[in-house]
């Protein structure tokens, strides 16, 4: 939250923000009861949703109030102002390290005296004592077993009288907080590079440096121990002091690179620029440096009393007369210019005028491969769909993820790599399949029935087309055209980036039954897609080719697996089995060359049988995936829940069942969607039967019982409304065809109509009623610009109840049939899935994990009870689906629920990246 400057916290006036960064917000205030200037230090958001963080936060910081020493600023308390908690500090006054340093107009390059040298942007004798009293600081503060962790110029003031102030001491462990047995929060602050080990059974956790948190803390300030993630202890501020020493003596940072992983590759291969002191740099000042920048921690100094003994000691022999006629010799100068030549270059000289020069190379630094841990909060797991979840931006800046909390629809968070937290993009229910623009602005997604974008910033979301249901797929290619997968049984389709109808790209050949999972290669001349052969039994069994969007020629790539994927390493990857595989592949000439070798282990697919695997890369070199593999995602059950909360098993099999699950009239079958087809289970026998056989949604039954509705596409076509015998005899009768996608599909208790759901572009979900006599010419019931869904009608055939987004979120109403009418709200507090008790005398809906019931009186006209909740589920259903994920018994006492696996969760609370990856890759399947 941000504080006009008058405003009060407490007995504290603000006067203004000082600055603001990962740990929070920092004001300037004033103590109306001691008079006297602070500072106000604003913590971020999620410390006011983690009460046992915020207590240790509390408990950590009431141990930081104890450090009392005239080189640290203090820390007067910490206290709460309803909900804003804040640490009240010492003002101090002057500028920071950084301020001072960068405050001359050439920030680009140390300061260059007259004569070609490298002058200090300070006094060496002032920098030596600005470090003697950052010593006297580190030693009061480790006395006490307290390590700063975050030593850096922008953490160090100078006030106008001189006097050096250490700011923020601690906080960089108050604010990433430890367990009581010792591990680390599972959130880390950007501005801190306080780190730990990856938990252990992630992949790779024993190949390389492990960074949770995924954000590197103030890289070029951090030691080799802090980046490979081990245990720290005071020498971790040694390091850091002979940084900022370095820095002030040089105005150059001792380790830097354009990107955090050239920081860091710096920070653990490379030895600062000596030969950028000052000249008179006092010698045992030099050597002091060398040993406190030592990678080894063993090597370096263990006090910071020594370092400021030492500090001292040059000042004073500084200031001697006899010291002074002895010039310190400069180090030798690695990458500067020299002469070369000798007598030849005097002569030369002599004859010409002529100096050569010449460039002597440092070694080359292999960018450093690092793994880092995304987690999620404690509420949020990724959203369980067979689609894409998780998208790296093409800088590699911002991770895009889809993640449920508390059952609410899967909004998108985005979370820039330089950040202590996610944010979601708000106004988004029901996304799914998260890609980016090609340059990182926009963001891609479906929603119900609809391709959408966003932008990065923020704002509203715009409407690009309509699409089908379980859309698999989408790609924005360089010319701002998206290719994508609108349903589970169709080809490749494409559509402007700035919306308008989509038009087919490619066509299906029998045996093929699905195009999905599309990627633009490089130029977007061609596109990369997966195949679906057959009935085939799992997608890992898929085929992938490429398209040339010019010509329209397919070209079959590799057989046995899914979801491929361009690198611009010039390997062609896809995933089978859990595994990443790697193959040479030229994008021109559409060719692979090469064996393909497995590269990434252990990453998740995505539910059910859809190919969909969770990973992307950036374009910069970065990965990331969902730890899981095949198997990542446990199978569904179904069970009986009563009234009273018992729950009993239905006894069929475990699988991935669909967002529908629908009883018939009698209560002895069970019509679901199981992996992108409709599957029948008779309670009574036991047995489980494939209904159809060319990807189907829905669901609903026929009110005798003989038949199932479904929908699904025919010839490329959205998708339409279908009906088959329910024992799988005979073959499916075409109930709609519209160019315009069909969902829903009841029918009125006594056969006569047919209610669903028609999408289209400019007013979105629609209710339509046809009759199931004669034309069956369809008819509009209700068509607004909001999304309608869900659409049920009353056992009496006289109330359609449905949901609509009308008021900002997902509520329950009801009309009369055929109409005209009133409307009738029936939820309070939003809600969705409307299934009617078979007596009529209720209606129920499900909010978050409660299914609510409103009683509807027995009257010639409509009037509905207050909702109540008549059964709490011990498990989270996730977000609000449609169709229903529910039904009841034709008693109305039973409710037929989708019950996840315990424990599923555990395999979507985090995001693994995987930082130059590229460089993996290269090593592990060369390219010739």
């Amino acid at each position: 939250m941000a504080l006009a400057a008058g405003s009060t916290l407490g007995h504290y006036e603000v006067q203004g923000l000082i600055g603001k960064g990962g740990m929070g917000e920092v004001y300037r205030g004033y103590d109306t009861k001691l008079q006297r200037d602070v500072a106000l230090k604003l913590l971020p958001p999620q410390f006011a949703r983690d009460p046992e963080r915020l207590a240790r936060f509390r408990r950590e910081a009431t141990m930081l109030a104890a450090l009392n020493h005239p080189n640290i600023a203090q820390i007067y308390g910490f206290e709460d102002s309803g909900d804003t908690h804040y640490l009240v500090m010492e003002f101090v006054p002057g500028l920071t390290l950084a301020e001072l340093l960068f405050q001359s107009p050439d920030l680009s390059r140390p300061a260059v005296d007259r004569k070609g040298g490298v002058s200090s942007p300070v006094e060496v004798d002032e920098a030596l004592r600005i470090g003697s009293q950052i010593c006297e600081a580190l030693e009061h503060a480790h006395e006490k077993n307290i390590i700063h962790r975050d030593l850096k110029p922008a953490n160090v003031k100078l006030t106008p009288e001189g006097k050096v102030k250490v700011l923020d001491f601690g906080l960089a462990r108050a604010f990433a907080g430890e367990s009581a047995a010792g591990a680390p929060a599972p959130a880390i602050d950007s501005n801190s590079p306080t780190l730990s080990r990856m938990p252990e059974g992630v992949a790779g956790a024993n190949a390389s440096p492990t960074l949770p948190g995924v954000i590197l803390g103030t890289a070029a300030y951090m030691s080799p121990e802090q980046a490979k993630g081990k245990t720290v202890d005071r020498r971790t501020d040694i390091w850091a002091l002979g940084c900022v020493l370095y820095e002030l003596l040089t105005r150059s940072a001792a380790f830097s690179g354009e990107s955090v992983t050239e920081i860091l590759g710096a920070v653990m291969r490379a030895e600062p620029e000596w030969s950028l002191l000052p000249a008179e740099t006092p010698a045992s000042v030099r050597a002091l440096l060398r040993r406190c920048l030592r990678k080894d921690a063993q090597q370096r100094p263990r006090d910071a009393a020594d370092i400021r003994l030492e500090l001292d000691d040059a000042r004073a022999s500084a200031a001697s007369p006899i010291s002074q006629t002895i010039a310190a010799p400069a180090a030798p100068a690695p990458r500067r210019w020299l002469l070369l030549g000798g007598v030849a270059c005097v002569v030369a000289a002599m004859v010409g005028g002529l100096a050569v020069w010449t460039l002597r190379p440092g070694p080359a630094v292999v960018p450093l491969v690092s793994r880092a841990v995304i987690p999620l909060d404690d509420d949020q797991q990724l959203a369980a769909v067979g689609q894409e979840t998780v998208a790296v931006s093409p800088d590699g800046k911002q991770v895009a993820y889809i993640a449920t909390s508390r059952g609410s629809s899967p909004p998108i968070y985005l979370r820039a790599t330089d950040s202590l937290e996610a944010r979601p993009i708000s106004g988004i229910e029901g996304a799914g399949n998260v890609f980016f623009s090609p340059d990182g602005q926009w963001i891609g997604f479906f929603a119900p029935n609809v391709l959408k974008k966003v932008s990065v910033n923020g704002g509203a979301a715009i409407t690009l087309c309509s699409i089908g249901v379980n859309p698999r797929g989408a790609t924005w290619g360089p010319n701002d055209t998206i290719v994508f997968t609108p349903g589970t049984a169709v080809a490749l389709s494409e559509v402007p980036a700035a919306g308008g109808p989509p038009q087919l790209l490619t066509k299906l050949t029998p045996p093929e039954t699905s195009h999905r999972w599309p990627q633009f290669l490089p130029g977007g001349k061609a596109v990369l897609y997966t195949i679906g052969v057959g009935a085939q039994a799992s997608y890992q069994d898929a085929q992938i080719a490429a398209v040339r969007l010019d010509t329209g020629e397919q070209k079959l790539l590799i057989r046995g697996g899914t979801y491929g994927r361009y690198v611009p390493t010039g390997h062609l990857v896809y995933y089978t089995g859990g595994t990443v595989m790697a193959v040479p592949f030229d994008p021109v000439r559409l060719e692979v060359r090469g064996t393909p070798a497995p590269v990434v282990e252990g990453v998740m697919s995505g539910p059910g049988n859809t190919g969909a695997a969770q990973f992307g890369f950036s374009d910069a070199g970065s990965l990331v995936y969902v730890p899981g593999g095949v198997e990542g995602i446990s199978p569904d059950m179904l069970v009986w829940v009563d009234r009273k909360g018992t729950e009993q098993p239905v006894g069929a099999p475990p699988r991935i069942y669909g967002n529908s699950v629908r009883l018939s009239p009698d209560g002895r079958r069970i019509a679901s969607a199981i992996d992108g087809d409709i599957w029948v289970y008779d309670i009574g026998r036991g047995s489980l039967s494939r209904l159809t056989f060319d990807g189907a949604g829905g669901g609903h039954w026929s009110p005798d019982g003989t038949r199932v509705i479904f929908n699904h596409s025919v010839g490329g076509k959205p998708q339409n409304l279908f009906w088959k015998a329910a024992d799988g005899s005979g073959s499916e009768e075409r109930l709609g065809n519209s160019d315009y996608l069909q969902q829903g599909g009841s029918i009125s208790p006594d056969g006569k109509w047919l209610v669903f759901h028609e999408t289209r572009q400019d007013t979105l979900r629609d209710i339509l009623v046809a009759p199931m006599e004669g034309e069956r010419k369809p008819r509009v019931f209700l068509q607004t610009k909001f999304q309608e869904g869900g659409a049920r009608m009353s056992p009496d055939g006289r109330w359609i109840a449905y949901t609509s987004d009308e008021s900002g979120r997902t509520e329950v109403y009801v009309q009369p049939f055929p109409g005209p009418g009133g409307k009738w709200q029936i939820s309070t507090e939003g809600g969705g899935e409307v299934v009617w008790n078979p007596n009529g005398r209720e209606i129920f809906y499900r909010a978050g994990n409660k299914i609510m019931a409103a009683d509807i009186p027995a009257q010639s006209s409509f009037s509905a009870g207050r909702p109540r909740a008549v059964v709490e589920l011990t498990w989270d259903p996730g977000p609000n689906s449609f169709p229903s994920t529910y039904d009841v018994s034709p008693d109305g006492q039973r409710f037929l629920l989708v019950k996840p696996p315990v424990g599923r969760a555990s395999g979507l609370t985090q995001i693994n990246m995987v930082l130059n990856w590229f460089e993996e890759l290269k090593q592990k399947v060369p390219v010739k």
